[in-house]
């Protein structure tokens, strides 16, 4: 199989595997106590707070450790929202924002907060301008705004640090989901002034079920999970050691990767582009070329389903996604589609592959082959128009 899902999840690394392996089996200590392996097992936390910090230019006290990047978006968001109160309270967003923002934030509306979902132009990229109106019309601070840093449908990278300037001019909290960036590329809160900051380890070839939320240093904070106290009274419960020791091995690791300057999964990325620009007709990428993660790929076909093409290149043993989601049996064009302004035939045609650091140029090529033939193959079968999709076998 060639697996390129990787904006979905990512395997593990043999070095990660390797590094959780001893807390897996042995040091199975719970690390809040007081005898040798539950120190050995707070030290191996306390290592892995270091190399997630290092990853993102943060200080190791200001990463709390979740179970994964929904907790730690949520974990900010209902904080913020019990910050600036029902009665004045404003919500600015985007609309292209990961459910796990979008989900806590229409809750907030329900219960009489203003829901602000700022639009994005057709290359999915964030409208500045109306950010800034909605940042204005919050009066006092009375608000929060969280964008994320770049999309996990189409890969589009934010202008996060002007979306950032923008909030705290007007005085606002700013909260960021970085989930899909972390790891992927440069992501620095020194020189990117967030206040709270989402991410998870199995995105960059870390163990699921693991996440941290870097909140800034003296920002107010208070935890969404109250119990024993753990994380510096932060985030109760007790730690997953080897999760933890996962993921912090992880962030070494990509951080290295991106220290380098190695551009291989973008040079992957690209000459698959290529050869589908090249050998498709009615092909197209969507997404800003500019400002895109260096993995990931959104491509549409003209007459062409993109359920029916899943199965087929399932069939021929490459794992990716629909561009668009499927409820109850029916492709719906999804909240990001509809605001870069896809038609239903362009959304029901679009599919996104994910590259990681552990595809080849080969398999890269191997699978814009296995495309072209999907294509002509599904092409053949529903003729000129759109039509229902029939599973047919190779």
């Amino acid at each position: 199989m060639i697996y390129l899902d990787a904006n979905a999840t990512t395997p593990l690394l043999p070095e990660v595997l390797e590094a959780m392996m001893p807390w897996l089996t042995g040091g199975f200590h719970n690390p809040n106590a007081s005898y040798r392996g539950a120190k050995a097992a707070r030290q191996a936390i306390d290592t892995a707070r270091e190399q997630v910090a290092a990853l993102i230019g943060a200080q190791p006290d200001e990463i709390v450790f979740t179970s994964g990047g929904t907790e730690s978006t949520n974990t900010a968001l209902k904080w913020l929202a019990r910050l600036v109160g029902r009665k004045s309270g404003r919500a600015i967003t985007s609309a292209i924002e990961h459910s796990a923002v979008l989900k806590p934030c229409e809750t907030f509306e329900e219960v009489g907060y203003r829901l602000d979902r700022i639009g994005v132009n057709s290359l999915g990229r964030l409208d500045l301008d109306a950010l800034r109106a909605a940042c204005a019309s919050a009066k006092d601070g009375g608000g929060f705004a969280s964008i994320m840093w770049a999309n996990n449908e189409t890969g589009v990278i934010q202008p996060l640090a002007e979306a950032c300037a923008i909030a705290k001019e007007h005085g606002l909290a700013f909260h960021t989901d970085a989930i899909q960036a972390v790891g992927k590329i440069p992501v620095d809160v020194r020189e990117t002034p967030v206040d709270f900051l989402s991410l998870s380890a199995h995105k960059f070839h870390g163990p699921k079920g693991v996440g941290a939320l870097y909140v800034r240093s003296g920002c107010r904070f208070e935890p969404l999970l109250r119990g024993g106290g753990q994380e510096s009274g932060r985030r109760s419960g007790t730690e997953n050691t080897a999760g933890i020791v996962g993921f912090g091995k992880a962030a070494e690791l990509a951080k290295q990767l991106l220290d380098s300057g190695d551009q291989s999964i973008r040079t992957m990325r690209d000459a698959f582009e290529a050869k589908l620009l090249e050998t498709i007709t009615g092909c197209e990428i969507n997404g800003d070329p500019d400002h895109r993660l260096p993995g990931t790929s959104h491509v549409s076909f003209e007459r062409c389903e993109a359920a029916g093409l899943l199965i087929l290149l399932d069939d021929m043993g490459i794992a990716c996604s629909a561009g668009s989601a499927c409820m109850t049996g029916k492709q719906q064009p999804s909240h990001v589609q509809k605001a870069m302004g896809f038609n239903d035939a362009k959304a029901k045609s679009s599919l996104r592959l994910g590259f990681s650091r552990l595809n080849t140029l080969e398999e890269a090529m191997q699978a814009a082959e296995a495309v072209l033939k999907a294509v002509e193959k599904l092409r053949r079968v529903q003729g000129s128009g759109v039509g229902p999709v029939t599973v047919y076998t190779p």
